[in-house]
């Protein structure tokens, strides 16, 4: 299984990276998790995006799901296709909202958000917290995690080897369930664990600490943890500094088109 960042800022694209994304290629299978602003253009200096069998959203937010209607055009309206996209649409696995709101997104007006229809070209499944899909021999388990809309934490396991992405969560025991063993965390590390200037801890469901990101790691006894979703805005050296005070195994700060082997 290997891992390639597309794009690891958090909160929304930077000048050194677009926001978050990553391929996976496990097995013979090869899906994405996210497609934030500016990571379909990044998608294409690794793979044509006709060679993904998924598409997988950990949640709604623009930051992760924003490049979905850059998609949906490449697949009605390339001149070349490979193949017809409505008799192989690609599958997307989301949250349940999804295709309302890609429809709406997608949509040139507002008169016509319920009128659009994108399954000529997508087909979607819903996650829910605790199930399970098969994409192309990989195995797919989301979590519900801690954030202000429906998130989910999601697991990939193919040929024994297992890469867990937290997505965007406060501290919650269901990622520590999810990712418990996995060969690898893929975690959000967003913000120092104190408030800059202050003594006060970050507020709870929202997003994870650099230390909160290795407590997390140590806690489902992972054996690797790599740190995303860094604003600009942060320190990504002071956020790793955090969480190797946290977790004693191997951590590393992602970047950008860089990468990982699971």
């Amino acid at each position: 299984m290997r891992l390639i960042v597309l794009g690891c800022s958090g909160s929304g694209p930077g000048p050194d990276s677009p926001a978050s994304g990553y391929l996976v290629e496990a097995g013979g299978a090869r899906l994405v998790l996210d497609l934030g602003n500016g990571t379909l253009g990044a998608l294409q200096r690794h793979l044509d995006p006709w060679d993904l069998d998924a598409v997988a959203f950990s949640h709604l937010h623009p930051d992760h799901c924003a490049d979905f209607s850059a998609l949906a055009v490449h697949r009605r309206y390339h001149p070349r296709p490979p193949h017809d996209p409505a008799v192989r649409p690609l599958a997307v696995h989301a949250p349940a909202e999804a295709p309302d709101r890609f429809a709406a997104a997608y949509a040139p007006d507002a008169a016509e958000r319920a009128e659009t229809d994108l399954t000529d070209v997508f087909t979607f499944h819903p996650l829910t917290d605790g199930g399970s899909a098969t994409v192309a021999g990989v195995r797919l388990t989301a979590r519900r995690v801690d954030h202000p809309c429906e998130a989910y934490a999601l697991r990939v396991e193919a040929d024994g080897r297992s890469l867990v992405y937290s997505g965007d969560t406060g501290p919650c025991a269901s990622l520590v369930e999810l990712a418990r063993g996995a060969d690898v965390l893929l975690c959000e590390a967003t913000w120092p664990h104190l408030v800059p200037g202050t003594d006060r801890e970050q507020p709870p469901g929202v997003h994870l600490s650099g230390r909160q990101a290795g407590e997390h790691a140590a806690a489902a006894g992972v054996g690797r943890l790599l740190l995303t979703h860094v604003p600009a805005w942060f320190s990504g050296e002071d956020l790793l500094a955090e969480a190797k005070a946290a977790f004693d195994g191997p951590v590393e700060l992602v970047a950008p088109d860089r990468a990982y082997d699971v």
